[in-house]
């Protein structure tokens, strides 16, 4: 089973019970660039070397949440992520259109 998390308080307590952190790279596209979200884990950050700048883990920028979800929103974006399994704390997730229900 999944559920959907439309609300930017939601989706940061989500991730930040699993140390995620909101962060974002920006792809060209045409004549303007294209903002591809993410949500980093500890783990990632830690093995994300290879010559990336400190703040620029695997080529991400590192946001603010009020930043990130901004762009969420404008998006039309929500998280679709599993329901809890006893004991853990699961950090899979994808993005779904925001209309989409759980």
């Amino acid at each position: 089973m999944s559920r959907i998390l439309k609300s930017g308080t939601e989706i940061r307590q989500w991730a930040e019970a699993r140390s995620g952190m909101p962060a974002w790279s920006e792809l060209p596209s045409g004549t303007k660039s294209q903002i591809v979200l993410r949500i980093v884990f500890d783990q990632y950050l830690l093995n994300s070397g290879e010559a990336q700048d400190l703040d620029r883990p695997g080529g991400l920028d590192l946001v603010a949440w009020d930043e990130w979800l901004e762009e969420l929103k404008r998006q039309k974006l929500a998280l679709k992520v599993g329901d809890r399994i006893g004991g853990t704390l699961d950090n899979d997730f994808e993005f779904v259109p925001a209309g989409t229900e759980g």
